[in-house]
């Protein structure tokens, strides 16, 4: 009897459990969840509740450092710099630079919205006792960029990738809730009914050229840049050249599904119960809120200044669309705009600066990483 209870003590997984770890599960539970029955980010909340769960089995070893399933995924696909640029390989194959090329202006409103992300970095670190590195990551959440913020998370503080990311992936996810309220109550009814001037025509040669001249630039000034940038503007080229169809579906379908899935196992499975149950994680959440809520802010509050100095006003709700949530922001920002005036059409419009966006983000983790690591 002895040699039984003995050998299913050392073997089971349950004479290992702990409140941490149950409690952890009902956390992945509630993202399986919200991903499944709100449709919340499904495609990278659903993996990343499931590897919570993965994480925090006692014994199963998939985390193990080496030998581990998901540790494996982690180290080759995350912390070696594969997963995050194939993402953005497929959202450039996905991504429309019309629009910000047409009103080139609007990419000054893609700029202006990574002042949540500065913004954030400085709270963190001045008042919360948060290291540079640290403040960093957390501030990066406020560009709504997931892949991004995992990329900088991975670099700058891994022992809290997951927990950024499911804030990042959470708030893209709220868009249509916390954006609205913060763009009306810096509007007034008169200027949420500006309706924007026609853009000029892009033709094609325009489009091919932008994702090359793009990359020279950006990689140039901000070298640490130049993983995401490189693949999203290759994939963006692969889609104006209108040459290697084969490619552009295969970027946007099956590499882009197959990397979100090794995305998100691993990403969810750094969230053991000694990782996450810490205070650290309630203030990452509220700094990360704020990051997206002041992003939208300097994004209006941007659009109204260069409003002063223009003669053909800009509908400020656009700076809004500034933060990275593709095309999430861009069609509440359509909305907002479409409730005091229903004939005013802005989707196209905030494409511009939600497009621009993407690239501000990435420049903004780029100086982070060139001024920190």
């Amino acid at each position: 009897m002895f040699d039984a209870l003995q050998f299913l003590t050392t073997t089971t997984g349950f004479w290992h459990l702990t409140p941490g770890m149950m409690f952890m599960w009902v956390v992945g539970l509630v993202l399986i969840y919200l991903a499944i029955s709100k449709q919340y980010e499904p495609l990278l909340l659903l993996p990343i509740g499931f590897g919570i769960i993965l994480a925090n089995l006692p014994l199963a070893g998939l985390m193990a450092p080496e030998e581990g399933l998901l540790w494996k995924f982690y180290e080759y696909g995350i912390h070696w710099e594969i997963i995050p640029p194939l993402i953005f390989l497929g959202l450039g194959a996905l991504t429309d630079f019309g629009p910000l090329l047409s009103m080139p202006s609007l990419i000054f409103l893609g700029a202006a919205a990574q002042g949540g992300v500065y913004l954030t970095f400085f709270i963190a670190n001045t008042f919360l006792g948060f290291d540079f590195m640290e403040s960093a990551t957390i501030g990066i959440i406020g560009g709504a960029d997931g892949p991004t913020t995992i990329f900088l998370a991975s670099k700058l503080a891994p022992h809290m990738l997951g927990i950024c990311a499911v804030a990042a992936y959470s708030y893209m996810a709220l868009v249509p809730i916390i954006q609205p309220p913060v763009m009306k109550a810096l509007t007034t009814d008169k200027e949420r009914k500006i309706r924007m001037k026609k853009g000029r025509k892009v033709n094609k040669l325009e489009k091919l050229l932008f994702p090359i001249v793009a990359t020279f630039v950006i990689i140039l000034i901000v070298p640490a840049s130049a993983p995401l940038i490189s693949m999203f503007m290759v994939g963006n080229l692969f889609r104006e050249s209108k040459v290697v169809e084969r490619l552009t579906k295969a970027s946007q379908e099956e590499l882009l599904n197959i990397a979100t899935i090794f995305l998100g196992l691993p990403v969810g499975a750094t969230m053991n119960a000694e990782n996450f149950l810490q205070w650290k994680v309630i203030f990452i959440f509220v700094l990360g809120l704020c990051a997206f809520i002041l992003s939208t802010a300097v994004g209006v509050c941007i659009a109204k200044v260069m409003n002063l100095f223009r003669k053909n006003k800009i509908n400020p709700l656009l700076g809004a669309a500034g933060v990275s949530a593709v095309p999430m922001a861009a069609r509440v920002v359509h909305k907002v705009g479409q409730q005091a005036d229903k004939k005013n059409y802005l989707l196209m419009y905030a494409m511009g600066p939600n497009v621009a966006g993407v690239i501000g983000t990435v420049i903004a983790a780029g100086i982070f990483l060139t001024l920190l690591q």
